[in-house]
């Protein structure tokens, strides 16, 4: 952690809805006239797209478990604590960008599914925001989640993140329902040990729940709307979190234990703006008082 060079992620496996949260930030940072240095975790990713479809493709003809980004094995863990470490010392640190889709592809002349050259963050940052799979991960070797200084957890319930993946990744990645599904049951256990504990170790957690049937997410036509759903918030602090203001301001909003608020998913962006808002401005108040 650092007061004069704060760091803030946002984690969640692929398809939780991570972005969303990113796009969040994004607004608040542009309206608090933040000027922070975004990373995204695809960007740590050890392997192309091509030499991991080799790599599993090998493992599996072996009879072996083939590996998955949810785990240490296929990214730069050991780079991503070394950013974060660099970067709450000195706000310096290196990155880079992963080809996602074909209109970055477009954009840098780079296949879809490799990365860009490294660079360093631009000079003069007032935060490190991350939006990735591992800004909470803690190993044998490496611990992310211990310099992060405002961690945030995006976790829907497991059949709607299913949906998520299988809507994105067959409309707007090109790939098909089986290839999917395999990517799914092949990455379980990273999922389970990789992923999921890191929800213990955020400040506060979003979980998205549908109210509509999601039994078989595998058939499912539509992602359920934020309409359709209810958002669970859980502060590991709940200390100094003015939950009567916000019962106030969230329409239909209850608690459901001392440290939960639960609320209409198409409130969720004023949820999140309520929320997140002052958090950033302690941590920017902070940083001017240490300068």
């Amino acid at each position: 952690m650092s007061t004069k060079h704060p760091i803030i992620a946002v984690t969640g496996s692929s398809g939780a809805g991570t972005t969303t949260v990113k796009h969040t930030f994004e607004a608040i940072f542009h309206r608090e006239n933040v000027n922070a240095a975004i990373v995204e975790g695809d960007s740590f990713h050890r392997y192309t797209r091509d030499e991991m479809t080799k790599l599993i493709e090998e493992a599996e003809r072996a009879g072996l478990r083939g590996i998955s980004h949810f785990g240490p094995e296929a990214n730069l863990v050991e780079e991503l604590e070394a950013l974060f470490r660099a970067y709450g010392k000195s706000a310096t640190g290196r990155h880079r960008s992963y080809i996602h889709d074909a209109e970055r592809a477009a954009r840098t002349g780079l296949p879809m599914g490799s990365f860009a050259e490294w660079e360093d963050l631009p000079v003069g940052t007032d935060c490190l925001f991350y939006e990735g799979l591992h800004g909470a991960l803690v190993t044998d070797k490496v611990d992310v989640a211990r310099h992060v200084d405002l961690l945030i957890g995006v976790a829907p319930t497991i059949n709607l993140e299913w949906i998520q993946k299988l809507h994105r990744d067959t409309r707007e990645r090109g790939y098909s329902p089986e290839a999917v599904q395999d990517t799914i049951l092949r990455r379980m256990y990273d999922y389970v040990h990789y992923i999921v504990p890191q929800f213990s170790r955020t400040h506060i957690n979003f979980q998205r729940v549908p109210v509509v049937d999601t039994s078989n997410p595998f058939i499912a036509r539509e992602v359920p709307t934020l309409d359709e759903s209810m958002v669970v918030i859980r502060f590991k602090d709940p200390r100094g979190v003015d939950f009567p203001y916000l019962l106030r301001m969230i329409h239909d909003a209850f608690m459901s234990r001392a440290n939960s608020i639960v609320i209409p998913g198409g409130k969720l962006d004023l949820a999140m703006q309520l929320i997140l808002t002052p958090l950033i401005w302690k941590l920017m108040e902070r940083r001017r008082e240490a300068i």
